[in-house]
């Protein structure tokens, strides 16, 4: 039977799930791996693969018969048959990181373009520095610190180089845009391009015409005089 028909949701009477941690005590040590008692009505076995991340040459190199053991399910079979690994599964495998999913992690370490932050996949993501803040970051540790516990969106998953690509800006607030203050505008209208012509014919028509009000002036004298030797005249006849 094929692994993926092996795995799957497992019998009721179990209760467990992949991934599921649990407890119990190695009953046998064979060749092959261990078997472990862990309360359920078969034991289940570890494969010598599933004892640790480095190769393994004999099972009595980590476990013995009577050890107590701290596991996650593996697998498990249509027939009840539960497998177990002692390496720690990852909290996301490959095909579970979704673009645009929000994950938490934790920055593990800082670079000049970046900061790489650990979320439980195979490989660490990165946060371009250009995706830390809406506003300009020199440097990556002017955002984040080595060790800091952030939220952070999926931008991308390449599946085929193992890379995936976070983002701390897309889940932050835009800020808002800046409003200049404006100084109160003058109500006054702006004299059109034929105005300005026209007050200029005007004022160029007045300098070339000789004042009126001397001539006025001269002549309001001279009829004093006419009028002051006429009634001059009459008072000495």
């Amino acid at each position: 039977m094929s692994e993926a028909n092996t795995e799957g949701a497992a019998p009721q009477e179990s209760g467990l799930k992949k991934k599921d941690p649990v407890k119990g005590k190695v009953i046998k040590a064979t060749l092959a791996g261990a078997v472990v008692d862990i309360g359920q009505a078969k034991p289940a076995v570890i494969p010598i693969s599933q004892l640790r991340k480095e190769p393994v040459r004999k099972v009595e190199e980590v476990l013995k018969e009577g050890d107590e053991v701290q596991a996650w399910v593996r697998r498990i079979g249509n027939d009840g048959h539960i497998e177990l690994t002692l390496i720690q599964p990852l909290l996301l495998e490959w095909r579970e990181i979704k673009k645009d999913s929000v994950l938490k992690g934790t920055v593990t370490k800082l670079e000049k373009f970046g900061a790489f932050v650990e979320v439980g996949a195979e490989r660490p993501g990165l946060v371009h520095i250009s995706e830390m803040s809406h506003d300009y970051v020199r440097s990556a540790d002017e955002a984040v610190k080595v060790g800091d516990e952030i939220e952070v969106k999926v931008l991308d998953v390449d599946r085929r180089k193992k890379q995936i690509k976070l983002s701390i800006k897309a889940l932050l607030a835009e800020p808002e845009p800046e409003v200049e203050e404006v100084e109160e505008a003058d109500n006054t209208p702006i004299p059109t391009a034929m105005e300005i012509a026209w007050r200029k014919a005007q004022e160029a028509q007045s300098a070339s015409q000789p004042s009126k009000a001397p001539k006025a002036k001269a002549a309001s004298s001279e009829m004093d005089d006419i009028l002051e030797r006429t009634l001059g005249s009459r008072e000495n006849s």
